[in-house]
């Protein structure tokens, strides 16, 4: 499928889906989300929720918008997943005791101790996919120079726009 054009590597085809990294992330995503999904359901989670919980456990408590920018999703995205956590007595709403409009969220004494049950995901998700803690480092690290490399063009773009 390569071959060598003495300054580098070239691909043949470059609109080959095979080797579009667009198509192996998509398939990636969707593939290691669905993993999780059998892992979230005892403990009444979607993934999306479950990311929600994760920056909960490691803030406590959040704005609505913080939230959204940690989870890199617009705020009225993050509206109903904490409809559905709330719902669930995992997390709380309140306002602001400082400007009304912001809403805080706190997890409940409920959303609190699942963490000792959640604990055991990533090690479990390491198993499912077939991952020791060093894969899953260098695949992490791949990732965050992706995000890093998106967000620096964006950046360029917006700058140039």
């Amino acid at each position: 499928m390569l071959e060598s054009d003495g300054a580098g590597e070239r691909l043949e085809n470059p609109l080959a889906l095979e080797s579009q990294i667009c198509f192996a992330l998509a398939v990636a995503s969707r593939g290691v989300i669905g993993a999780y999904r059998s892992v979230l359901e005892p403990i009444h989670l979607t993934h999306p929720q479950y990311l929600v919980m994760l920056a909960l456990w490691q803030h406590e408590k959040l704005t609505m918008r913080e939230i959204a920018g940690l989870l890199r999703l617009e705020p009225a995205t993050v509206s109903p997943l904490i409809k559905r956590l709330e719902a669930l007595d995992y997390v709380t709403k309140t306002r602001s005791d400082h400007d009304e409009r912001i809403v805080e969220v706190t997890l409940t004494p409920t959303g609190l101790n699942l963490r000792k049950t959640a604990e055991a995901i990533p090690g479990t998700m390491m198993d499912k996919l077939g991952m020791d803690v060093d894969g899953v480092r260098e695949l992490h690290a791949v990732m965050q120079q992706i995000i890093a490399s998106v967000d620096a063009a964006e950046a360029t773009e917006a700058g140039a726009g």
